[in-house]
């Protein structure tokens, strides 16, 4: 992989990993969307501390999936809820998970880009979040349900 092409995947996934963390955000604290991406845009992407430099990303990208997240999130989630065993509806899941669910299908209702991609990175991501856990194979059952769902002939 030549280094443009590796410095964008970086920046791609580094987009996908802020869009599920701002989405949590907006849940868990009631920011809007404007407030949201601006913090993140501001404080977070790209930003260096004194304890942590944080990766550089896409913030198209970023904007987009935060933005599709929230415009078709009944969608999204009604999508996931048909994913998801019966007992256990969207509203019940962890947040994180949530959140991850939503930018996830975004993507995926958006076909921006291909569905196996999608579910990779995303599943990459729980395992970030969730490094002990079951909950990356979790998201690649999920998330594959919901790909064959949003994009049949993707696969």
């Amino acid at each position: 992989m030549t280094d443009a092409r590796a410095e964008r995947r970086a920046r791609t996934t580094a987009a996908r990993f802020y869009a599920v963390q701002a989405l949590f955000q907006m849940e868990a604290s009631g920011q809007t969307i404007e407030g949201v991406t601006a913090e993140f845009e501001a404080h977070r992407i790209g930003a260096e501390t004194d304890e942590a430099t944080w990766a550089d990303a896409d913030l198209k990208l970023f904007r987009q999936l935060v933005e599709l997240a929230v415009d078709r999130q009944a969608e999204v989630d009604q999508m996931t809820d048909r994913a998801l065993v019966a007992k256990w509806p969207i509203a019940r899941i962890d947040p994180t998970l949530r959140a991850l669910f939503r930018a996830a299908g975004a993507e995926l209702v958006s076909r921006r880009a291909p569905p196996r991609v999608i579910i990779s990175q995303f599943v990459d991501i729980a395992q970030s979040f969730f490094p002990e856990g079951r909950e990356a194979r979790f998201v690649n059952a999920v998330l594959d349900h919901m790909a064959h769902e949003a994009w049949p002939q993707g696969f």
